[in-house]
């Protein structure tokens, strides 16, 4: 039964018992001596008897209707707050109503939706949390295992190449007829492990990155490619002009020239690098040359994973990153970022 039919219901039934009592009580006080008087007495065209019940439940049915129609309207705005914190949304009572119990409901709607948003938030900062201790969880458990293929390559198939290029050195160089087939053959098994060599150290620079650690980017600009200086065959030359910068851009530029310097060495047969880090009309830039073999668009999809890691890490500190290549003329990559200050650093 609804509100209305049962405000329509109740309202009837109390006019009825209102009418029945109050009869029998004008009665009591006021007796007729023939109850046909109340037959033949009419109203509006209509006999007393007939017209007071039915005025009577008239006006219960009107009465039943509007106060149907009103609770019926209230109970809809409690419905709908009800429904919208079913789906997950903020309760909206638009109208508190002039009753005080409806004010009441309205008062505790508001608190109920203060509470909702303050668990919310809880829930949605602890998931968070979580997810952010999951993820540096992944990172460390990576960098270890990252680092400890680095050293299990560095310890068996980096010295084992060492010394295969070494022996092959030997054979080389003891060989009286340099000219011969079996010599060509040699020098070229030579030239097959140096390149090994090379690609092994662009896959342990991969696999275990320098880090900063307290030093500056152009520090660690010098220590990386002083140290690739001494291991391959390449000519590397760098500038690093001395300013300061955010923690942040630093570790991204390093990255990148890590990167860079990686991808040189696995793929560009070049035989020369050179790294420019500069500052210039408001913006940091870090230059990477070589003159190696470059690549065109279809090789630039074949190692988009690099090249993608690369453009995101610029992107994470508001800078550019482009990239120009030409085959057989080599790669220039340049990063330029906007010299601007986070509290860190010292920029302009």
């Amino acid at each position: 039964m609804s509100a209305i039919q049962r405000q329509v219901v109740w309202s009837l039934g109390f006019a009825f018992v209102l009418l029945i009592t109050s009869s029998v009580a004008f009665f009591i006080v006021f007796p007729i001596d023939e109850w046909s008087y109340l037959w033949h007495r009419e109203l509006m065209g209509i006999p007393f008897i007939i017209f007071i019940p039915a005025f009577s439940g008239a006006f219960g049915i009107m009465f039943g209707l509007i106060s149907g129609v009103y609770w019926k309207a209230q109970l809809s705005i409690i419905d709908q707050s009800l429904r919208q914190i079913e789906e997950g949304h903020q309760a909206e009572l638009k109208e508190a109503g002039s009753l005080f119990e409806m004010q009441e409901i309205h008062e505790r709607f508001k608190k109920l939706n203060t509470q909702l948003s303050e668990k919310a938030k809880l829930s949605q900062r602890l998931a968070t949390e979580k997810a952010e201790e999951q993820e540096t969880r992944i990172q460390e458990i990576i960098s270890q295992e990252r680092n400890r293929l680095a050293r299990e390559l560095h310890d068996s198939v980096s010295q084992q190449l060492f010394a295969a290029s070494m022996l092959m050195s030997a054979i080389t160089e003891t060989k009286a007829d340099g000219e011969g087939h079996e010599a060509k053959q040699l020098k070229l098994v030579e030239e097959m492990i140096h390149q090994s060599q090379i690609e092994m150290r662009a896959l342990l620079l991969h696999l275990r990155p320098a880090a900063l650690k307290g030093k500056s980017l152009q520090e660690g600009i010098a220590e990386l490619l002083n140290e690739l200086s001494q291991k391959v065959m390449i000519g590397i030359n760098w500038k690093a002009e001395d300013f300061s910068m955010d923690k942040g851009v630093e570790d991204h530029l390093f990255r990148i020239l890590q990167e860079s310097v990686s991808n040189t060495l696995r793929h560009a047969k070049a035989k020369s690098l050179e790294v420019l880090l500069i500052k210039r009309d408001g913006l940091i830039i870090l230059r990477v040359v070589d003159d190696g073999i470059g690549f065109d668009d279809g090789d630039r999809k074949a190692g988009s994973y690099g090249l993608q890691n690369m453009h995101e890490r610029a992107l994470e500190i508001g800078g550019t990153l482009k990239i120009v290549s030409v085959k057989n003329k080599g790669t220039r990559l340049e990063v330029k970022v906007p010299a601007v200050s986070n509290g860190d650093g010292e920029n302009d």
